[in-house]
């Protein structure tokens, strides 16, 4: 059963499409596995349908549309989505599907982090700028203790782990901020993986964990 979900405001965001893609890319991982979610996304989506069309009309600014013509026209043809879903991807345990949300995305093998610990980088075609990972934990093992320069958005693939706040299982998500200061431990019983987004540097209370966050580029 999931329990841990994202809150009306990121999803009003993303109905919005106020939401940042990598941002937007665990969400909607999230709601692969949460009918409770997108049943809540599709009353937003629909309210705010409703209020656009009480709202009144507004003149756009002179060259408006050339504008929107020029970003049509302008960019080079994206890469074609066959080829991109067809590209190798890290395995995944027994049984764990792959999220359709991160097909066109480039995502690399798996790389040690430490022991029992791998992670992969998960490139959008659309934001190359957006910093998002895999991480597979073994069970047992445990993230360094560490606080967040931004926002940290994560979404359990399969496993589970507890940081002290709370448990976190198979489709839970979890938003995390400077506030929140944790370690997260996983828990017996199987690997977890989870897919990350990460704002900003994450800020590890020992000098070794800086060192390799900042050679991940976390």
């Amino acid at each position: 059963m999931i329990e841990h979900h994202p809150d009306d405001e990121l999803l009003l965001s993303l109905a919005a499409g106020r939401l940042g893609a990598g941002q937007a890319l665990v969400v909607s991982t999230h709601l692969e596995g949460c009918t409770g979610c997108r049943a809540r996304l599709h009353t937003l989506q629909a309210l705010g349908a409703a209020m656009l069309e009480q709202a009144a009309p507004a003149a756009l600014d002179a060259g408006a549309w050339e504008r929107t013509l020029h970003r049509i026209e302008g960019p080079a043809p994206a890469p074609d989505p066959a080829a991109v879903a067809a590209a190798p991807h890290p395995a995944l345990p027994d049984g764990v599907p792959w999220p359709a949300s991160l097909r066109g995305c480039r995502v690399s093998g798996w790389h040690w982090m430490g022991p029992g610990m791998r992670y992969a980088s998960v490139g959008l075609p659309h934001d190359r700028a957006a910093t998002l990972y895999l991480l597979r934990i073994g069970e047992g093992r445990s993230l360094p203790r560490h606080t967040h320069g931004g926002i940290e958005l994560t979404q359990v693939l399969c496993g589970a782990f507890d940081d002290g706040r709370a448990r976190f299982g198979p489709g839970d998500f979890d938003a995390a901020d400077e506030s929140v200061h944790h370690q997260p431990l996983v828990q017996t019983g199987a690997t977890c993986v989870c897919l990350a987004y990460v704002g900003a540097r994450m800020r590890f209370d020992g000098r070794i964990a800086s060192l390799v966050g900042g050679w991940i580029g976390m």
